[in-house]
């Protein structure tokens, strides 16, 4: 595995590749790696024949300093994970290299990356389709692989690939979780053993909707079990319960269930300055 830590020595090597006729099927990480990313590195290497990958903590899809600062990183661990899983080149930047002084440029889908999570966390898809623009530049991959438990950065992603035209493939990998239900998370490392065994009370949430998700059950009431369930553990304060069109995301607020929901939920696990915000999503059927 190639181990790139400029953005000059990554070019070059996926130059080569191009002109050995390779396609190129990308992977972006921050690092802190989990099996959930190593099913996106599996999917691209049943696609291509070369796997590039990128471990990249990105400031700007950071809200608070805090949280920034108390990302795991653990780059050893990481490149082992990624070699042992046939990648074949990664790169590992510099921030002042992705992000050189006196750059005026932003990314940002204006309607999507701004609603539901994206205004319970104001700029961070922002900080995203900035840095994956960037990415898929350096890249230029045939297709770059997304977890579909991010379910509204997938639909970012998507949306800001086909409006640039970068005729990039974004494809999405179903969600990995851990044993008890748990999506897998960078974020999961973070979180004390109390709130480790509190957490796939999101899960449970997710499982309780699609249980009573009956043709004609009212929307309200899907909602309501969410809620209801979130609240009855005391370590999780519900942050975000957003449902919508899979198809448009147009919010569903009220009215029969008679069609495919998709559920999206953040909480908070944790006090203070060691809160842990975690997501999880679901399509449910009636």
């Amino acid at each position: 595995m190639k181990i790139c830590r400029t953005i000059e020595e990554m070019r070059e090597t996926l130059a080569n590749y191009r002109r050995a006729g390779e396609s190129i099927g990308l992977v972006t990480t921050m690092g802190a790696l989990h099996e959930g990313h190593i099913a996106l590195v599996h999917a691209a290497r049943e696609r291509h024949a070369r796997v590039a990958t990128t471990i990249f903590v990105n400031p700007t899809q950071f809200g608070e300093a805090a949280d920034l600062a108390a990302y795991p990183r653990t780059e050893a661990q990481d490149l082992e994970m990624f070699e042992a899983a046939g990648v074949d080149v990664v790169l590992l930047p510099q921030v002042d290299e992705i992000y050189p002084d006196g750059e005026e440029t932003i990314v940002e889908t204006t309607s999507l990356g701004n609603m539901l999570h994206g205004a319970v966390r104001p700029g961070h898809f922002r900080g995203v389709t900035t840095v994956v623009t960037k990415l898929f530049n350096i890249v230029r991959p045939d297709a770059a692989y997304f977890g579909e438990k991010d379910y509204q950065q997938l639909a970012v992603i998507r949306r800001m690939t086909g409006d640039l035209l970068f005729g990039i493939d974004i494809v999405g990998v179903p969600t990995v979780r851990e044993a008890d239900g748990l999506a897998m998370s960078s974020r999961n490392a973070r979180l004390s053993p109390e709130d480790r065994d509190a957490a796939p009370v999101l899960n449970r949430a997710l499982e309780a909707a699609q249980a009573i998700a009956l043709p004609g059950v009212p929307v309200e009431e899907i909602a309501r079990t969410i809620r209801d369930t979130v609240a009855a553990e005391p370590r999780a304060r519900l942050e975000g319960l957003d449902m919508v069109d899979p198809a448009t995301f147009r919010p569903i607020i009220t009215g029969p269930l008679d069609g495919p929901v998709g559920i999206m939920i953040s909480a908070r696990f944790g006090q203070g300055d060691h809160a842990v915000l975690l997501i999880d999503q679901r399509e449910i059927h009636p």
